[in-house]
């Protein structure tokens, strides 16, 4: 009777000292051994294991790896279920959904300047957004690898003010060819463009070059070029590339046909199905269409 009143009063000593060490109220540590609340950790645990399933829904909707924001935005417009950024980033912590995290390399430049090509002045002076669809152009050139060492290449433009991609081409050489046909399908769409809209890119030979400012002026559009070797004045085409490479399946395609049916997945999915933050979380066409509803 005394051994056990002993071990009873060194328990509580030691639960005393252990709640202190780590700033837990002894009340606290007693109740959370209560059944009410071992009961209430199972109910909680039962409901976030659904939400989760909600969670990876829209972590792999259209097979593209998303971010606690990006899922946010993909359940509120595809599902129509809306969760706060603090429990969707909680429930991926709590069962390791981890999405894909951009290795920033800002200087990474496809192309470099020929002195016997026309560079032209900045007229962009980093004027992103103008409030205006169809004005401010951004295009630029990247590399993908894929397969067995093999190398494709990606030359986009890209609407400035919505994000939209409005148009691409895909080529296994990175000839004036691929900046060339990219200006030919702008115009093959038949967009509307804005009242002096121009396109702004770095001083790649493929732009320099004088076939593409030709075509650029035929089409009766301006040209603006970013300073030498500064990748802030063309920041947001970067930053599009970073987020694309991270989000697509380049590496298990074998043949160039496959990278060329995984880009187009992509831009249907990035155009108009990939909500983002800044865009009041719509997505590129649906900002568009906001953009010209309030003009």
């Amino acid at each position: 009777m005394i051994h056990d009143t002993i071990e009873k009063y060194q328990l509580k000593q030691m639960v005393r000292f252990l709640c202190k060490l780590i700033g837990v109220s002894r009340s606290g540590y007693y109740n959370y051994f209560t059944e009410k609340a071992i009961q209430n950790r199972v109910d909680r645990d039962l409901v976030d294991k659904e939400v989760k399933e909600i969670i990876l829904k829209a972590f792999h909707f259209r097979r593209r790896k998303k971010g606690a924001r990006q899922i946010k935005m993909t359940l509120e417009n595809q599902y129509h279920i809306t969760y706060n950024l603090k429990r969707i980033r909680r429930i991926m912590k709590k069962f390791d959904i981890i999405c894909p995290i951009r290795k920033a390399n800002p200087y990474r430049r496809m192309a470099k300047a020929t002195k016997e090509h026309r560079t032209l002045p900045n007229l962009l002076n980093r004027q992103f957004k103008q409030g205006i669809a169809g004005k401010v152009l951004l295009t630029d050139i990247t590399y993908l690898s894929y397969g067995k060492g093999k190398r494709a290449y990606l030359s986009t433009i890209k609407d400035a003010e919505t994000n939209e991609i409005l148009a691409y081409e895909v080529s296994d050489k990175i000839t004036l060819d691929i900046a060339l046909n990219t200006l030919k399908k702008l115009k093959k769409i038949g967009r509307k463009l804005a009242e002096g809209a121009f396109i702004h890119s770095d001083q790649g030979f493929h732009y320099t070059n004088p076939r593409f400012q030709k075509l650029i002026k035929k089409m009766g559009l301006g040209q603006s070029m970013s300073r030498r070797g500064n990748c802030w004045d063309n920041a947001p085409q970067e930053s599009f590339f970073g987020h694309f490479k991270d989000e697509i399946d380049i590496k298990s395609c074998e043949t160039l046909e496959d990278v060329i049916w995984e880009i187009k997945s992509y831009m249907t999915y990035y155009n108009h199905y990939r909500g983002q933050w800044n865009l009041k979380k719509m997505t590129p066409a649906q900002y568009r269409h906001h953009l010209l509803q309030v003009a």
